[in-house]
């Protein structure tokens, strides 16, 4: 890989967060919501067109090559801080996360485990408290709730099952990208570094953490036909170096917790697909829900009603 020469210091300053206007700021908020809306594709994939029994090496395969794709498309590797900077986003976005995700979802019903991905908005509404020293946004938080009781209607049924080492799986998946998605905001992202050679550091970091795990504990499948080479080339092209590319796009230019609320997309859309591939239905019940979610991940890109003069003295 060969890498074009820059200045030392000035080209790795972190970029600072900007401001969008209003048009701007729907456009971001339309590119990023690309990100979870894709990765809500992934259960449709999986299940139709991937080997079966082999999930960590999906997770590998979403990770490494579009990792390394992103590498060669940039030409820019870390630098200083950045190295230990990358692999700590790159292990709380994707290393630590997919495997959480595959652990709650085979020990929990999915209706559980997505309903425990959901609780990422709130997550995020306290870690930017914590992280980046934001009053907490009490409109998001509130919709961060609205979203997940929502998502809960949709994907909850009467048989869900609470396993102890599955829910502690979900919680912690959830805090995991919660934490990296807050640290992403927190230190930006070098000025000599476009979004893709940033996307490709951390898919790299992640699938060099899930390497290992990936190969000993899954294997590579025997038998890859077309459609699961389809399946994976989405899943690492578009659900992995454009999907995440977006995502970190968003989180730079957008306020973070209304960027986290966005996440509610995936969930939604496995359900949407679900009745338009799967032949599933939805009752009343969680179509309400649906609806629920869906305003509050909109209501959540709203900054909520300005204070009063009044209101602020008091």
């Amino acid at each position: 890989m060969t890498t074009t020469p820059t200045q030392p210091h000035a080209a790795a300053t972190p970029q600072p967060a900007r401001s969008a206007s209003p048009p701007g700021r729907a456009g971001m908020t339309l590119a990023a919501a690309v990100a979870p809306a894709v990765w809500g594709t992934t259960y449709i994939v999986t299940t139709h067109l991937l080997p079966p029994d082999h999930p960590l090496f999906a997770a590998l395969v979403r990770a490494l090559p579009a990792g390394v794709l992103g590498l060669l498309i940039a030409r820019r590797l870390p630098r200083g801080a950045w190295w230990w900077k990358a692999a700590v986003l790159g292990t709380l976005n994707i290393g630590l996360f997919f495997p959480l995700l595959f652990v709650a979802a085979e020990r929990l019903p999915g209706g559980v485990a997505a309903t425990l991905g959901a609780t990422q908005p709130i997550l995020v509404a306290f870690l930017a408290v914590i992280v980046l020293s934001e009053r907490l946004s009490r409109w998001r938080l509130a919709w961060g709730v609205v979203g997940l009781l929502g998502v809960g209607m949709v994907v909850l049924g009467p048989g869900a099952v609470l396993d102890p080492i599955g829910v502690i799986a979900g919680i912690s998946g959830a805090a995991a990208m919660g934490t990296g998605v807050v640290l992403t905001k927190r230190w930006g992202r070098p000025t000599d570094v476009s979004a893709v050679g940033y996307a490709g550091w951390q898919l790299t970091a992640g699938g060099l953490v899930l390497l290992a795990p990936a190969l000993l504990i899954d294997g590579v499948p025997g038998r890859l036909d077309a459609p699961g080479v389809a399946g994976y080339l989405w899943l690492g092209v578009i659900g992995g170096l454009v999907a995440y590319t977006l995502w970190f796009t968003g989180i730079r230019n957008l306020p973070v917790t209304a960027t986290a609320l966005l996440g509610l997309l995936s969930p939604l859309v496995a359900a949407a697909l679900g009745v338009l591939v799967a032949g599933e239905t939805l009752n009343p019940i969680q179509l309400v829900g649906f609806g629920l979610a869906l305003a509050a991940l909109a209501a959540g890109q709203l900054t909520g009603r300005p204070r009063t003069r009044k209101e602020r003295i008091a």
